[in-house]
């Protein structure tokens, strides 16, 4: 394995740790620990780390280590606006043509989505989801949407892990996907933008109540 593969591999490990507050904020990250888990030099190790400093996700401060950055709200309705402009635009451009494969794939995605939600299995369920989103922009002729906020939506996910405790939470975004596409379907603009937005914004409705249940978690 080359050193650019092993960085890859181990900065995107790392990432889902992150995300799914396996590694919650205020750990410390030892480049020797994470070297010697994964087979490899400090190298890759510390080109990963680079890696997630600049997506803001760890902090590398010189003489005291790498550590995993606590949520920023700010940080946060930041990704949440971005996501935004780009996927209500996603949306719209797919009303005016979409893959047929792509769309086909959507349903399959949905229907595995509502089983994971069904099943309380969360990690799927994310899975499932990013996977949504990924179909609507390869469907409407443009990934490079997709990974334009791949790396900001890391913000989001680290509160979804505390928004989302069950299915009586997973379900209703299920439902929600669901109004984006039949807004597809019908070839309207202007709905699908606005069950792209709704989608987006739901979020910050649970936001206040993890900020006071986590405050350990968040910045100030």
């Amino acid at each position: 394995m080359n050193q650019g593969s092993a960085a890859q591999r181990i900065e995107s490990e790392l990432r889902r740790l992150i995300v799914a507050l396996e590694l919650p904020p205020g750990s410390r990250l030892s480049e020797s620990d994470i070297a010697e888990r994964h087979g490899v030099s400090r190298q890759p190790v510390r080109e990963a780390l680079i890696g997630l400093a600049r997506t803001r996700l760890v902090e590398i401060q010189p003489q005291r280590g790498t550590v995993v950055v606590k949520i920023s709200v700010r940080k946060m309705m930041e990704a949440r606006f971005v996501r935004e402009a780009i996927e209500t635009a996603v949306v719209r451009r797919a009303c005016s043509s979409f893959d047929r494969q792509s769309r086909e794939r959507i349903d399959d995605l949905l229907e595995m989505q509502d089983n994971a939600a069904r099943r309380d299995d969360h990690a799927a369920f994310q899975r499932y989801d990013e996977l949504f989103h990924i179909a609507l922009a390869e469907g409407a002729g443009c990934p490079l949407a997709w990974e334009a906020i791949q790396d900001i939506k890391a913000h989001m996910d680290r509160v979804c892990q505390l928004t989302l405790p069950g299915p009586e939470a997973m379900l209703p975004l299920i439902d929600q996907h669901r109004a984006i596409v039949a807004a597809i379907d019908a070839c309207n603009e202007d709905a699908a933008a606005e069950a792209m937005r709704r989608h987006l914004t739901e979020i910050l409705r649970a936001l206040p109540r993890v900020e006071a249940e986590y405050p350990e978690l968040f910045s100030s």
